[in-house]
C-alpha cells in the first residue's frame, strides 16, 4: 500500500474531477459519493483502454490509470470503513443511553415502593 502512494507522489498523479485536478492527498477530503464517481470514471477508462488494445501491451498511461483506480478504491474503502465504525459507535452509545434511562426508571420505581419509614432511613443515611 505504501508503495502505491509512493508511486503516486513520484508520478505527480492528478485526478480529474468536476472541481478540477486533485492530488492524491485531496482525495481524502472528498465524500464517498464523489470518490465513487471518480472510481466509476476511472473504471470506464480502464475498460475502454483494454477493449482498444488487441495486443494487450500495457502502456504507461494504462499503468497510471490502474494506479489511480487502486488509490481511489483504497481511499473509498478506508473512508467507508471509518464511517461504518463511527455509525456503529453512535448506535452503541444510543443503546447504552436507553439502557441507562431504563435502569434509572427501575431504580426510581423501586424507591417509590419503599415505606415512609424505609425512605426516612435512607434519607438519614445520606445526611
Amino acid at each position: 500500500m505504501a508503495e502505491m502512494f509512493e508511486k503516486a507522489s513520484r508520478l505527480n498523479l492528478r485526478f480529474a474531477t468536476n472541481k478540477g485536478n486533485l492530488t492524491t492527498e485531496d482525495l481524502w477530503d472528498l465524500s464517498l459519493a464523489n470518490l465513487n464517481v471518480i472510481a466509476k470514471d476511472l473504471n470506464k477508462q480502464i475498460k475502454a483502454s483494454e477493449e482498444e488494445d488487441f495486443l494487450k501491451t500495457e502502456k504507461r498511461a494504462d499503468t497510471e490509470l490502474k494506479l489511480k483506480f487502486e488509490i481511489v478504491i483504497h481511499i473509498l474503502n478506508t473512508k467507508k470503513a471509518e464511517q461504518e465504525k463511527r455509525e456503529l459507535a453512535a448506535e452503541k452509545a444510543e443503546k447504552k443511553q436507553k439502557l441507562l434511562e431504563i435502569m434509572e426508571r427501575q431504580e426510581n420505581a423501586s424507591l417509590e415502593k419503599l415505606s415512609p419509614e424505609e425512605l426516612r432511613a435512607k434519607i438519614a443515611e445520606l445526611t
